[in-house]
């Protein structure tokens, strides 16, 4: 009796547990396990606790998490024959388990290649200042064509962004060259630009001038006021524009306040003052 109790313990443990853990399988939330029985598809099952038929089923278990792909740097020959090296990441997931078992052996090493020959691939098709300035028509265009290649297996491309382009340093070195001639460019016609709106506000204040009477006048007033801030200069007044001439007409009292003014300075300003008047006369 007790032999024979030890014999089915035996075969339970030898038997039996190994038939109940072959087919009892859990699936993740995230994944699905698509079943083979006796070789042909018998459909995708999951998430949560399977049991399948040991020795006839086989589960193969596909993960639908988002994968990132890292395409190494790859040499690149620009359309205007410059050689760059590009790297670039992929964000792929599987929509399909059934497509990405069956219509491809495997899909992550089959996504991986058709990313390397599409980089390489659009890339030559650009110059290097629309592969600098154009990244995100590059990879617009490398995410449509990678996703509609890995369609029939299943697979959602969402992304695919350039990560880095290396130079040649001669190449750094021209591309220097040229932003900085770029900038003293830019430099040169802004301060044309502020000349020239410096000129054309300079005429339209001549037009408006010479438009009023006694307005040359109030502008050489204006102009002594601002110089005579400064109380180390000397100021000779000479008749500009006729103002003195001209107040000396219409204020007779000025004609005979003259002579007693002229005598009351130094000299040398008499001298200066009678000279202007004699310039004035014989002009």
């Amino acid at each position: 009796m007790l032999s024979t109790i030890v014999f089915l313990l035996v075969l339970l443990v030898v038997v039996v547990l190994p038939l109940v853990s072959a087919s009892v399988k859990i699936v993740q939330e995230y994944e699905r396990g698509v079943i083979f029985r006796l070789g042909r598809l018998g459909g995708v099952r999951g998430p949560g606790l399977l049991f399948i038929l040991p020795f006839f089923d086989r589960m193969v278990k596909i993960d639908l998490r988002t994968v990132t792909l890292e395409v190494p740097p790859q040499e690149v020959i620009t359309r205007d024959n410059v050689s760059v090296k590009v790297s670039a990441v992929a964000y792929f997931r599987v929509l399909n388990p059934q497509s990405a078992v069956v219509e491809v052996a495997d899909f992550q090493k089959a996504t991986f290649q058709i990313a390397q020959t599409t980089l390489r691939s659009i890339l030559g098709q650009f110059d290097l200042d629309a592969v600098l300035a154009n990244r995100e028509e590059i990879n617009r265009r490398l995410q449509q064509i990678i996703d509609d290649q890995t369609e029939p297996w299943g697979i959602k491309v969402t992304a695919v962004e350039i990560k880095d382009i290396e130079l040649p340093p001669n190449m750094q070195s021209a591309i220097a060259r040229q932003a900085e001639a770029e900038r003293e460019k830019r430099a040169k016609i802004i301060n044309a630009q502020g000349e020239l709106q410096a000129a054309e506000t300079l005429a339209e204040a001549a037009r408006v001038i010479t438009s009023q009477t006694g307005a040359l006048q109030l502008r050489y007033l204006q102009t002594l006021a601002d110089i005579g801030v400064d109380k180390n200069s000397t100021i000779v007044i000479t008749d500009i524009g006729g103002l003195v001439t001209e107040l000396r007409d219409k204020l007779p009292i000025l004609s005979q306040l003259g002579p007693k003014l002229l005598e009351a300075q130094s000299p040398e300003a008499r001298i200066e003052v009678e000279r202007s008047e004699m310039v004035r006369r014989n002009s």
